[in-house]
């Protein structure tokens, strides 16, 4: 009886292990099973997923087919302020006779209701005219460049052909402001530019690349000279000064001891970047005593390139009048240009150019000679 009894103990408990067993085996294939698909479901959501589209950032200040247009702009104290230069990509400054500069500025793609005042031309900005390949639009000329134009074939607009010597009108494809005295007067826009291009059959289009090879993001520079005040001294009446604004990364541009401001907006001409590149110049022998100069500048230079704070020095090379100028750094590799508009300043080769750190010091007002 007590036997009976235990066999049956021992089965209910081999029957309660079974099932026991069982339901834990039951449990490890669901769950198995349950994380196979987890494994699946995530493949497939792998295997569906969209690849992550990288933006690659491109730089904004020289964009599309549009040909450039390069004004020469008076500098002359009567002439100042003037009107645009803000919206060219470029601005070269390079002397002239009696102590003063003239500026080119250059314009691609922009729409502009007034550019100016508007100034005679010189031989030797046509070089950098044609290493932009740029429309050249000047009010009259140097007989140097008249020359040099026609032999060269510059697509260029002279204003005096086209000049009113009266205030705007619609029609009006170069005007005079009476607000300023002439020569230092003489207006037009990006709008009359190229209607009078199209009438004279020049192409407006351009695929040439930019001669500075601009980069999307700022060009820390990694120097030790730090460069918050740039003076560059064209003559003794002629001084061009650019202060550093830390807080906007641009420099703030004076020149003739005062700031350099926008004729109709009244804000500061600023820059991104400064090119400097020292040249030999000289007075030109040509019966006309007038003082004119010209540049040796077809040949590798040595300057300077400023941008957010710091500079370094470098060389630029250009081996023929048409050729773009070639901005290396003192290793020999083309210098990456901080996107943003850059003034190049071509100056005297014995320019007391200072560069300097701290707080910039208070312009002074200078006397200017006329031309």
């Amino acid at each position: 009886m007590k036997g009976s009894i235990g066999i049956k103990i021992l089965i209910a408990i081999l029957v309660v292990l079974i099932i026991v067993t069982g339901a834990l085996l039951a449990i490890k294939i669901i769950n198995d099973r349950g994380l196979q698909g987890q494994i699946q479901t995530g493949q497939q959501d792998v295997e569906n997923k969209e690849p992550e589209v990288v933006e690659i950032k491109e730089p904004t200040t020289f964009q599309g087919t549009d040909r450039p247009i390069a004004v020469m702009i008076d500098n002359h104290k009567d002439a100042m302020p003037q009107v645009g230069l803000n919206d060219a990509y470029m601005v070269y400054e390079i002397i002239v006779e009696g102590g003063e500069t003239r500026l080119m500025a250059l314009f691609k793609g922009v729409d502009l209701d007034q550019i100016g005042p508007v100034r005679s031309s010189r031989h030797y900005f046509l070089d950098y005219a044609l290493e932009n390949d740029a429309i050249y639009v000047h009010f009259g000329w140097s007989p140097q460049a008249e020359s040099d134009i026609k032999k060269l074939g510059v697509n260029n607009i002279n204003g005096i052909y086209y000049d009113t010597m009266k205030e705007r009108t619609d029609t009006s494809l170069f005007w005079r402001s009476k607000k300023k005295y002439a020569p230092h007067n003489a207006m037009t826009n990006t709008q009359k530019i190229l209607q009078i291009a199209n009438k004279l059959e020049y192409r407006t289009t351009s695929e040439q690349k930019s001669v500075l090879h601009y980069v999307a993001e700022d060009v820390n520079l990694e120097s030790n000279m730090e460069a918050t005040t740039v003076t560059i001294p064209y003559s003794t009446s002629n001084v061009v000064k650019y202060e550093y604004d830390s807080e906007n990364k641009r420099y703030i541009r004076y020149s003739k001891g005062i700031a350099h401001t926008d004729w109709v907006t009244e804000e500061a001409i600023t820059t991104k970047n400064i090119i400097i590149v020292k040249c030999k110049n000289w007075t030109l022998n040509d019966g006309s005593g007038k003082g004119r100069q010209t540049l040796d500048n077809v040949k590798t230079l040595e300057g300077y390139y400023i941008t957010n704070g710091k500079a370094i020095e470098i060389t630029a090379e250009k081996t023929t009048r048409e050729g773009q100028t070639v901005y290396k750094d003192l290793q020999g590799n083309e210098i990456d240009v901080s996107d943003g508009n850059t003034f190049v300043q071509i100056c005297p080769i014995d320019s007391k150019v200072t560069i300097e750190p701290g707080k910039p010091a208070p312009v002074e007002e200078t006397n200017t000679v006329n031309e």
